[in-house]
């Protein structure tokens, strides 16, 4: 089964994801948000599965920058709309396997996922 680790290159915590990965030697793909984004189908199957609150990032640098007016009345569709303008949103990183989803790292959470995965 397939790993994804979706975040981005220069994100701290998706570079200890990443580096978790190699040493515990399981093979996967990076997709950084930034330079790649994702597909409107993929996030609606992450929406779908995590909610707009799992995976909106309000501590990004993306959202403090956006304008009062994109972030007044958030709800399901204007996140979907933001998330899918300014992947970088996105709270990272996100870890795809197989069916399951992943959102932020945590070495314990990973291995409990990811036990048999190589």
């Amino acid at each position: 089964m397939s790993v994804i680790l979706y975040g981005l290159k220069n994100c701290d915590t998706t570079r200890k994801a990443g580096q978790w990965l190699a040493t515990a030697g399981i093979d996967h793909a990076f997709v950084d948000l930034h330079d790649d984004g994702i597909t409107a189908e993929q996030l609606g199957g992450w929406l779908e599965a995590l909610g707009w609150e799992a995976l909106l990032n309000k501590r990004s640098t993306t959202w403090r920058e956006l304008p009062d007016t994109d972030k007044q009345a958030i709800d399901a569709q204007r996140a979907r709309k933001l998330l899918q303008r300014h992947p970088t949103l996105i709270k990272r990183p996100v870890l795809e396997h197989g069916s399951d989803l992943l959102v932020g790292f945590s070495a314990a959470r990973y291995e409990a996922a990811l036990a048999g995965a190589d």
